[in-house]
């Protein structure tokens, strides 16, 4: 018998696991909490996130808008320029991020 189908086998739930699947990867849910401030471009959310590169910024925008978390806008120039936003669905995750944000500001000594 499979482990897993033993009764009473610990699981992890499916949506626990979808949702880390996008959010557990390093800088998405920094990239989410500065576009909770407002919509902004390429250059001022690279500027928001010391330390990320420009090509792993390109790609976590690229799978929050596959993920149906935000939206990219392209505003003609010159120069021409992108835009991104939260969807709907990104701005739900506000209270999860900020519960997140004052558990690490309690339990990690991480900064407001």
């Amino acid at each position: 018998m499979d482990q897993d189908c033993r009764a009473g086998a610990i699981r992890c739930d499916d949506a626990l696991t979808s949702v880390f699947a996008v959010l557990g990867k390093r800088w998405t849910g920094v990239v989410i909490g500065v576009l909770l401030e407002r919509p902004a471009r390429f250059a001022e959310i690279a500027r928001a996130i010391p330390g990320i590169t420009e090509s792993m910024l390109s790609a976590r925008l690229t799978e929050l808008r596959d993920a149906g978390l935000l939206t990219r806008e392209v505003i003609d120039g010159p120069p021409i320029a992108s835009l991104y936003r939260l969807t709907p669905g990104g701005e739900a995750l506000r209270p999860a991020l900020t519960a997140l944000g004052e558990w690490a500001h309690t339990h990690m000594g991480a900064r407001a």
